[in-house]
């Protein structure tokens, strides 16, 4: 990427602020979408599903995180090229109105007691319509902002874009506890709950509009000049998995304890701490604090990792998941609130301090012409079968050994898988202690 970047022009400030803007709000909308559909898979489950066994409800909605998950490899087989054929900004546009149109059809359905079978059936539809969209969210968002910026710290910019994903949650799960307890009497488990899926309208006409309203990456609109220059017929698919293939599983090996961390905090502590016996407004208000902290870290570790150095990061964190993941989950289930408030902040901030480094390696580990596809295929690919699958395994593994602690077993397996990765097949993108262009954290985003 710095060959590439040397040869644009600097872009200006004002325009890189307006990217970073519209870049980050469509981040925003994905997690808002995802931890509130996990945060309230208890009363969704009452709703869309036949009553007489929660458990088998619950695992019905899980089912949902999963097929939007399944999807999005699909969805990035389309959107990824389409982003390098026609370009990040029109994909970007796209996706974030496919989120929010899944997102809303949700607050508009029907109940099960309305519709029948035809409710759990249209929530599905929305849940893979919102896979679709989010699909190529993050990576196309994350290529934007790297290829704008041109080799400028991306680690810290990284980081910067993560931390959106906090403050979509934030504002998901804070929206669900304040309507969960300034609601009278039943109001919100029949009809309140409504409100915080609706609210992805208004937020989405926004997005389109800012999104609409920015300049298309100097990087991209070079590799349109050359391939029309040369004539030479774009494939980026093909090429992606005919050359790249290696590469992009290194990076879902690189990420797989931090997609099941990340799907654990946005998808199961409300439900792991409610199972614990916790009422659900103090699992709610546990849930907030999380995504209130996790900011901190994933800027934080993304500053460390341009400064120091990627590996560096990387094993520190997945060092301390190793050591910690179990010891948390048992802190839950001692009835004791501060202490569970403790251990899933104390979780979430190393999974935060990982998530720059990987931002990186899901998206640079990959040459322009096939970035789009290549970051979509990897980061989708993992997603779907490493994280999101972790909500099912949860409440499976609960139901057969009656403790949360034999998902912390689980999940730290997948951590030492990525501190192997980390040390003998660290991506190339990762492999360097100073940016290309050393700026300061405030200069990164001026």
């Amino acid at each position: 990427m710095a060959n590439s970047a040397s040869s644009t022009a600097p872009v200006p400030s004002a325009t890189r602020r307006r990217v970073f803007i519209s870049t980050m709000l469509g981040n925003v909308v994905e997690y808002y979408d995802f931890t509130l559909y996990g945060t309230l898979a208890a009363i969704i489950a009452t709703q869309f599903f036949p009553s007489g066994d929660s458990t088998a409800a619950l695992l019905a909605v899980y089912l949902g995180v999963v097929l939007s998950y399944a999807i999005r490899p699909i969805g990035g087989l389309i959107l990824g090229p389409l982003g390098d054929i026609k370009g990040r900004k029109f994909v970007l546009i796209l996706t974030i109105a496919l989120m929010s149109i899944g997102t809303a059809g949700i607050g508009f359905l029907p109940t099960y007691a309305a519709i029948g079978v035809a409710a759990p059936v249209i929530l599905m539809i929305s849940r893979l319509l919102q896979g679709v969209g989010a699909s190529v969210e993050y990576t196309t968002a994350a290529n934007f902002l790297f290829e704008h910026e041109q080799g400028r710290r991306p680690n810290f910019i990284a980081g910067v874009l993560n931390s959106t994903a906090s403050v979509g949650s934030f504002l998901a799960a804070g929206m669900a506890y304040f309507l969960s307890v300034m609601m009278p009497g039943n109001a919100f488990a029949d009809w309140g709950w409504r409100i915080p899926f609706l609210l992805s309208i208004p937020i989405a006409f926004i997005g389109v509009y800012m999104r609409n309203h920015v300049t298309e990456t100097p990087e991209f609109e070079k590799v349109l000049k050359e391939a029309a220059t040369e004539k030479v017929k774009q494939t980026p698919l093909r090429t992606a998995l005919r050359y790249h293939w290696a590469d992009m599983l290194k990076v879902i090996g690189l990420g797989a304890g931090q997609r099941i961390g990340s799907y654990t905090i946005q998808a199961y502590f409300v439900t792991a701490l409610i199972t614990a016996g916790f009422p659900a407004s103090q699992a709610l208000l546990a849930s907030m604090l999380t995504y209130a902290v996790g900011p901190i870290t994933s800027i934080w570790g993304g500053y460390l990792a341009d400064r120091f150095g990627a590996r560096s990061v990387l094993l520190t964190g997945y060092g301390l998941f190793v050591i910690l993941t179990v010891p948390a989950f048992y802190a839950i289930g001692e009835k004791s609130i501060l202490l569970a408030t403790v251990s899933v902040i104390g979780f979430t901030l190393i999974n935060n301090l990982l998530a720059a480094p990987l931002s990186v390696a899901y998206v640079l580990s990959f040459p322009p012409e096939v970035r789009s596809t290549a970051s979509a295929l990897n980061f989708n690919v993992g997603t779907s079968l490493i994280g999101a699958t972790a909500g099912l395994v949860a409440v499976w593994l609960f139901s057969v050994t009656g403790s949360n602690v034999s998902f912390g077993w689980y999940m730290t397996g997948a951590c030492v898988v990525s501190i192997l990765v980390t040390l003998f097949a660290l991506p190339k993108a990762l492999r360097h202690t100073r940016p290309a262009i050393s700026l300061s954290p405030a200069e990164a985003v001026s």
